[in-house]
């Protein structure tokens, strides 16, 4: 048989209830919880885990735990893994590799691009369509409205699973290059720790007045909700090129980041979060960007300093 005719019959694998059977390798919080996601849609859902005891509250569910990598991968024609790094993906999957012709492998493991191409190639070695993902959405979040989750690499098996990708979060896909979604995951991350290093700065900042961090977080998430709406004006200035600002220049920033860094060295609080960011600043003023707006400052980002 063929492996065009093994992915037919893999995927004309039904359960009970007529779903299709999914596997999960590893079970941490977010493995945990994409395999919860699968058993509360109905699909007939088999786990495996170094750690089997982690499996427990799943098999209370409906799971079937399985003893090692390669029963996980016969019993179903699309496998989850979701563990730690890329070198753990190779280390399980690695000895089950002969197994895995005409199925799909869905890894859902945080890495880098490159590490996604390299993983899609040796599947597509073993005979396997090849998706990897990158899921924008903690554990909790698993099949909520706003989790959604990217995936690249085989548009065949995206078509093919989609109704079982939706059941985790509304499913992206962004291209058949198997590093996209890892590289899009990492861009939307930067993003994410860099709100997150803003606001860890400024609570630490009021906090030496003895500002509760609850009572301050009021004020910051309408600040920030306003701020969010500026993005695609700036988007736009990026893409056209053009940084003229009605709004605050970077000469403006300029001079508040001085009081920023002072007022926080004065109160003893570490500016190792917001000094950066000053240099790029005071780097863009400098080069005689002063009157741009802070769009300006993701195009000095391509450049050396």
């Amino acid at each position: 048989m063929n492996n065009s005719s093994n992915k037919k019959e893999n995927h004309e694998q039904t359960g009970a209830a007529g779903q299709t059977p999914v596997t999960v390798i590893g079970l941490g919080m977010m493995g945990s919880a994409l395999a919860e996601a699968f058993l509360k849609a109905g699909h007939p859902t088999t786990v495996w885990n170094r750690s089997a005891e982690k499996a427990d509250a799943l098999v209370a569910k409906g799971a079937i735990l399985v003893a090692s990598p390669a029963e996980a991968v016969s019993a179903s024609p699309l496998i989850v893994v979701c563990v730690l790094d890329y070198e753990a993906v190779h280390e399980i999957m690695g000895p089950a590799g002969g197994l895995l012709a005409g199925r799909t492998v869905m890894n859902l493991t945080n890495g880098k691009p490159e590490q996604a191409r390299k993983a899609a190639k040796w599947a597509a070695e073993q005979g396997a369509d090849y998706l990897d993902g990158g899921i924008m959405a903690v554990p909790q979040m698993i099949a909520g409205p706003e989790a959604f989750l990217l995936y690249s690499g085989s548009l065949e098996a995206f078509e093919t699973y989609r109704r079982e990708l939706d059941v985790l979060g509304a499913s992206n896909y962004l291209g058949e290059d198997a590093g996209l979604a890892a590289f899009y995951d990492l861009a939307l991350l930067s993003a994410m720790y860099g709100m997150f290093g803003g606001f860890y700065h400024a609570v630490a900042l009021v906090g030496t007045e003895k500002v509760e961090a609850s009572a301050f977080t009021a004020l910051v998430v309408p600040w920030l909700q306003a701020m969010l709406a500026s993005l695609p004006l700036q988007a736009q200035a990026m893409d056209a090129n053009v940084h003229a600002t009605d709004v605050s220049s970077l000469y403006i920033n300029k001079i508040g980041f001085v009081n920023l860094i002072e007022a926080s060295q004065e109160q003893g609080i570490s500016t190792e979060l917001v000094a950066p960011l000053q240099a790029l600043v005071d780097r863009a003023v400098a080069e005689g960007y002063g009157a741009d707006g802070l769009s300006r400052l993701a195009g000095l980002l391509k450049k050396p300093k």
